[in-house]
């Protein structure tokens, strides 16, 4: 798997302490350490490399062992010595070495040491003393106790020079401690505290620093393209060491192959440093096989690949290997996207063939083969772009650098029949070639040609142009049609007188004057999961109207809570009613889907907007029996506080979600729709579905996160707020986005089956018929029974008229009346609408 996928430090070290514990003989040691190499090139791991310098102590006893162990400390000095944190660490353990070392070298007590001893003694002296000068001039963390550490060890006074190093380092160190800090107190995975910490050091301007802030931030954000980008493209124009610049493109890949751009870096590093042309080659087909997440991507890859490859030939030779191999590339190229990359996508991510054209391009001017350029550019007509004169232009360009006049106008006189786009350009470009070049008979053949064109052009643009006017013509006789229902409707419902005892229908919010209530309306249907117990009383109410005709009554209610609940609402019918002043819309919010249940609303909500800016009213709306609707307007003193407002939609208020929208006169304004979220795709957010109703924001974001930079989470509820097993997720980019796809699509969260995929949310279909409301349905006249229903032998008191009259209706699931087949064809006429009080007349009458 290492081979494939860099491993994790605690991956690493749990696989080397179990390789160490196994190891017995020096074969096994030799593969031990080879392990430790692998390890220290996957990313810059201070314990790792801790870990090796301490193993290499083992093998000391053997040839070479004390250069072996110090060019470990060495190497990782360079690797992590400069880490502010934790190279102390790496620096400590060397010292401890050396002085382990110094104690062997001691002689014997008593004894005087000769001069090869006392060479060994000053000779081992001095590494100590270069080791403390060397970590002294160094910005570290705990840079003091080092100092004094020294101090202490060192029987001679410290150097002015060293004391000079150490005040710079501490110095440096303060200016770093901040951004240290910020690294501290962040959460996984800091990829903004490190891009802060990137920017300092790339001001500072010390190549070993900035390479090491970057590849600690690395260690903790692998899979972030952009972030290897940077790396690289700072280490391809600063540092250009070979070995350094391939290791870093090679482990970019390894971490987000799915990322072109990646590949396409390292193809130019590998040319760049002079790989050998089989290693580029095997590093292309393993891109090829990294499983790319468009189309485009394949056809980028494949350009880059042939850039290079254009790049080895020596055209000045007829023939060559190099060139051959060009060709067969092409071709595999145009086949590869054909069958692999369309079969995948149902594309092939080169609709404008620009492989094709540069293949023509470089067998035109480099190889001088027109003939093999008309193939591939006829190739290219071919497949869908002959209409487009770009493409023609192109293709007479290429004619007119390095081919003849004759296929110049043959070209021209191809595109003046085929282009539907820019005709009158082709046309043009073809009577300037016949007036430079062209014969008398040539430019009377190419004016007749453009004009008959041009004028079939034309025709067509015009009968184009009517038939859109037409159905411009048809959406607004559309929209006056339904503007002009909305308004008979308003107008009948203002006309209409209501009746004593007459049951009330429900009318649509939407309809209703802004500001203002219709006496003649008031809602009757509670809202699914309010719990509202004034609408259940209502209910009641209605039943016992209806009810007390056949002689059965309700259960009695608690006097006291009728009387005050009647007291209220009372209070508040007898309220006057103010109505919407439009020249205040921009001061204005409008506020719905509140719970009917809610007590005193304008208190409620003047808590809650008054954050916003100063409220001057707040007018919820009541039904006639007094009971809150739901919604209300919230005036403010400026347009900048209603701006702000807008920003608390969607705020869960009483277990609900409220909606705030701007306030805007629907019956002038039939059209306005007020939806925040994009409807077009959006490469960099992903749409969830299947999630289990109990996911949480949290969990969802612990989750994704995972996979990138999580800037946002949606959660999609109805109107009562609860979940609807859908989401939608928003990643810095679209390279974050496009892994979250890869890794999460088909996950398993509490027993749900989740599918990933990029928001592409689907065109909204509106219907063209007017609105068709419960309103204008007819009144169905409703039967109760007893609280255990109607009995099988529960006999009926409807009068038979009654029972007839009934019979002609049927009832259809979405609430709609339609005829019952056995008398749709004696009368398509709608029954009389029947109140309580009518049906009291007809049975006294019977």
């Amino acid at each position: 798997m290492s081979e494939l996928f860099p491993l994790t430090e605690e991956i690493w070290l749990d696989w080397l302490k179990d390789e160490i514990r196994m190891a017995s003989e020096s074969t096994d040691r030799e593969k031990v350490y080879e392990l430790f190499e692998r390890a220290v090139k996957d990313y810059i791991c201070p314990e790792i490399w801790l870990e090796y310098a301490q193993y290499s102590i083992g093998g000391i006893g053997q040839e070479g062992g004390i250069e072996k162990v110090r060019s470990v400390f060495e190497r990782a000095l360079t690797a992590v010595g400069l880490h502010v944190t934790k190279g102390t660490a790496i620096w400590e353990a060397y010292r401890e070495f050396e002085n382990a070392i110094l104690e062997t070298a001691q002689p014997a007590a008593g004894s005087i040491p000769s001069p090869e001893q006392q060479q060994t003694l000053s000779a081992q002296l001095e590494k100590i003393h270069m080791l403390f000068r060397r970590q002294l001039g160094i910005p570290l963390l705990d840079m003091e106790t080092a100092y004094a550490e020294y101090e202490e060890w060192s029987e001679d006074p410290i150097p002015e020079a060293v004391i000079k190093n150490y005040k710079k380092a501490l110095q440096q160190m303060e200016k770093s401690k901040p951004y240290e800090e910020a690294l501290l107190v962040a959460e996984t995975p800091k990829l903004a505290e490190y891009q802060a910490y990137i920017d300092f050091e790339m001001k500072a301007g010390d190549p070993a620093r900035i390479q090491l802030i970057y590849e600690r931030a690395l260690a903790e954000n692998c899979l972030v393209p952009d972030l290897w980008a940077r790396y690289n493209q700072y280490l391809d124009r600063q540092l250009k060491v070979k070995e350094l610049v391939l290791s870093a493109h090679d482990r970019a890949v390894r971490n987000c192959p799915w990322t072109v751009g990646l590949w396409n870096r390292y193809l130019l590093a590998m040319e760049r440093h002079r790989v050998d042309h089989q290693i580029v080659s095997e590093n292309f087909e393993k891109a090829l096989n990294a499983g790319f997440i468009q189309a485009t991507d394949y056809v980028e890859i494949w350009q880059a690949y042939l850039d290079y490859l254009r790049r080895r030939v020596d055209f000045t030779q007829d023939s060559s290997k190099e060139l051959e191999e060009l060709r067969s590339a092409f071709a595999r190229a145009v086949e590869y996207l054909k069958q692999e990359v369309e079969e995948r996508f149902s594309e092939s991510g080169d609709p404008s063939c620009t492989i094709m054209q540069n293949w023509a391009r470089t067998e035109a001017r480099l190889c001088n083969n027109m003939q093999k350029a008309r193939e591939l550019w006829d190739s290219i007509m071919t497949k869908g772009n002959a209409k487009y004169a770009n493409m023609w232009l192109e293709y007479y360009n290429l004619e007119r650098a390095h081919g003849d006049t004759q296929h110049c106008r043959k070209a021209l006189h191809r595109a003046v029949q085929c282009t539907s786009d820019y005709p009158e350009h082709v046309c043009e470009v073809l009577l300037s070639l016949e007036r430079i070049e062209g014969t008398l008979e040539d430019w009377d053949a190419a004016v007749q040609k453009t004009e008959n064109r041009l004028a079939r052009v034309n025709e067509q643009r015009a009968k184009a142009a009517e038939k859109e006017a037409a159905l411009v013509k048809q959406e607004e006789e559309k929209a006056e049609q339904r503007k002009q229902a909305r308004a008979e409707k308003k107008a009948s419902k203002k006309a209409k007188k209501m009746k004593p005892g007459d049951k009330r229908k429900v009318e649509d919010d939407d309809d209703e004057e802004w500001g203002q209530e219709e006496e003649a309306e008031q809602p009757s249907k509670r809202h699914k999961g309010d719990g509202d117990s004034t609408h259940a009383e209502e209910e009641v109410e209605d039943m016992e109207i209806e009810t007390g005709l056949f002689g059965r009554s309700t259960p009695a209610r608690p006097a006291a809570s009728s009387k005050q609940k009647e007291k209220a609402a009372a209070s508040r019918k007898e309220a006057p009613r103010i109505l919407h002043d439009s020249a205040k819309d921009n001061l204005t919010v409008f506020v719905s889907n509140l719970s009917y249940s809610m007590a005193d609303p304008e208190v409620k909500l003047k808590e809650l907007f008054e954050s916003c800016g100063e409220v001057v009213e707040i007018r919820p709306i009541f039904s006639n029996r007094g009971t809150f609707r739901g919604y209300c307007y919230v005036e403010f003193m400026d347009e900048k506080s209603a701006l702000q407002a807008l920003g608390l939609d969607r705020r869960i208020v009483e277990g609900r979600p409220m909606f705030v929208s701007p306030c805007v006169d629907k019956n002038k304004n039939p059209d306005f729709k007020v939806f925040r979220y994009s409807t077009a795709l959006e490469k960099h957010k992903l749409f969830i579905s299947g999630l289990p109703f109990s996911c949480t924001k949290e969990e969802l974001e612990e989750m994704c996160k995972a996979h990138g930079n999580v800037k946002d989470i949606r959660l999609v509820t109805n109107r009562a707020g609860k979940p609807k097993g859908l989401a939608y997720v928003e990643y810095e980019n679209e390279a974050q986005a496009s892994q979250a796809v890869l890794k999460m699509d088909g996950l398993t969260i509490k027993e749900n089956v989740i599918k990933v995929a990029i928001s592409n949310p689907p065109l909204r279909k509106f219907s063209d018929r007017p609105e068709a409301g419960r309103a204008s349905q007819p009144m169905i006249p409703r039967q109760s029974y007893g609280a255990r229903g109607k009995g099988r032998t529960q006999l009926s008191m409807v009068p038979r008229a009654l029972q007839r009259q009934s019979n002609l209706v049927t009832k259809a699931e979405n609430g709609m009346v339609q005829n019952s087949p056995a008398t749709s064809s004696a009368s398509t006429e709608e029954p009389k609408k029947m109140s309580n009080a009518d049906f009291a007349r007809m049975l006294l009458e019977k």
